[in-house]
């Protein structure tokens, strides 16, 4: 398995049909670098997609989720980024509002 050491989100919706090098380009316009150990989200504007690049420290993974009902509560622009824990993630990869997960599991922004 890959470690991830971090979860960031970026609160901008992106379009969906783009790839790897964009999404690259997207992190370091967000994010400054990308980031071994890192995992980098976006979504699109409903929500109900999302990309990740994930550097495994060797190189760039690029994974797609598509909820067929609903959508991610996924943040709004509030922040450009927003960095989340593993209990954070895992309940906003199932749809679930991971916002409400607790004040020992808050949100930390960058």
């Amino acid at each position: 398995m890959m470690r991830i050491d971090s979860w960031l989100l970026a609160t901008e919706p992106v379009d969906m049909r783009c790839g790897m090098d964009s999404l690259l380009a997207r992190v370091v316009a967000v994010f400054g670098a990308a980031q071994p150990h890192t995992a980098y989200a976006f979504a699109n504007l409903r929500a109900n997609r999302m990309k990740v690049l994930l550097h495994d420290g060797f190189g760039l993974w690029l994974c797609t989720r598509r909820l067929h009902q609903g959508s991610l509560h996924w943040p709004s622009g509030e922040q450009p980024q927003i960095r989340l824990n593993d209990q954070q993630w895992q309940a906003l990869t199932v749809g679930l509002p991971w916002r409400k997960l607790g004040p020992e599991m808050g949100i930390a922004l960058m």
